[in-house]
Order: structure tokens, then C-alpha cells, then sequence
């Protein structure tokens, strides 16, 4: 697992508490079904695809890149992607909704549903808003949003809460799944 502290220049002093855990196997587990997707979405075997590889890698080091055995050097990377004729930067965007969720990045998953459904009197502000959200809903949209810092910033003192402890209720209000 790799910790990274999230925050900016300037961030609150509370904020320094969050961290985000990356489970490295899962993301290099994710990568390589990643890769190996869009090599047989092509209808490549790992010959045909090592052939329009830049460099003389062995159909064994591939292999190992797809299972997600071994770790695939950033420069590696951009290569296979040149030749499966994609920008390595789509391929990590994949892979990081998969890992973390659908969130962008620097943003927190917000289940508009169980904010309603919660009672803490602390939420109050937060769950009329979540009510206001829903009724703006057309059927069948989901009721999850995406709430950058600022916005979470905001509505912690709106609750009259850190917003780590913001963060934190929201992220059990949802099941404690990882974002």
C-alpha cells in the first residue's frame, strides 16, 4: 500500500490529515487488464503487438505488464500505448476510475440518497441541500455527485465541521467505499 498525502500549497491545516491508500498490486492488476483489453479489442496476439513495439522486449515481460506481475516503467508504458494506438494518459484515466472509483480526481463521490436518509443534526444543512439535488433529478439519472474541495470546504461550515470530518461522514454515509 502507498500513502499520499492529499492537499495543496495553502490547503486548511486539517486537510493534512487525509491521505489516499493505493493498493499497488490492484493498480498494476488493473493496468495490465487494461492493456491486454486493448490488445484483443485489436485482435493482436502479444507477437503481433511486440512486433510494433519501438524496443525488443520479450513476449515473457508482456505477459508479466498484463497480469500486472510486474511494474511497467512510464517510459514502457507510452510505448505499448503508441503501438495499441491510444494516449497513455486515456489508459490511466481507466485505470484510476476502476481503482479508485468514478470520481475525478480531487473530487469526493456524494450519494445524494443517503445524505437524506442520514439524521445527524449536523448534516441539516447538507441534507437539505442533497433533498433540493434529488427533486432536480430526471428518472433513472443517479443520485451521486461530485464535489470538488471548495465545494466540500463550503458545506463543512455550513454543517459546522472540519472538512476532514466532512469528508469522513461522507465516506461512511456511502457504504465506506473507497474513492
Amino acid at each position: 500500500m502507498l500513502s499520499i498525502r492529499v492537499g495543496s500549497v495553502g490547503a486548511p491545516a486539517d486537510m493534512e490529515d487525509l491521505t489516499v491508500q493505493i493498493d499497488t498490486a490492484a493498480y498494476q492488476r488493473v493496468l495490465g487488464d487494461e492493456l491486454r483489453s486493448l490488445r484483443k479489442q485489436r485482435g493482436w496476439t502479444r507477437k503481433e503487438l511486440n512486433r510494433r513495439l519501438q524496443s525488443d522486449i520479450s513476449l515473457q515481460t508482456l505477459a508479466t505488464y498484463e497480469l500486472g506481475t510486474r511494474q511497467c516503467s512510464v517510459v514502457r508504458l507510452v510505448e505499448i500505448c503508441v503501438a495499441l494506438g491510444v494516449p497513455a494518459h486515456h489508459v490511466l484515466a481507466r485505470v484510476h476510475d476502476r481503482v479508485f472509483g468514478d470520481a475525478p480526481a480531487g473530487h469526493l463521490a456524494v450519494n445524494l440518497a443517503a445524505v437524506v436518509t442520514d439524521h445527524r443534526p449536523q448534516l441539516l444543512p447538507l441534507r437539505r441541500w442533497a433533498q433540493g439535488r434529488l427533486h432536480q433529478l430526471t428518472p433513472g439519472q443517479s443520485p451521486e455527485v461530485h464535489l470538488d474541495l471548495p465545494a466540500l470546504e463550503y458545506m463543512a461550515q455550513l454543517c459546522q465541521l472540519s472538512t476532514v470530518d466532512l469528508i469522513r461522514t461522507l465516506r461512511e454515509l456511502d457504504g465506506g467505499r473507497p474513492r
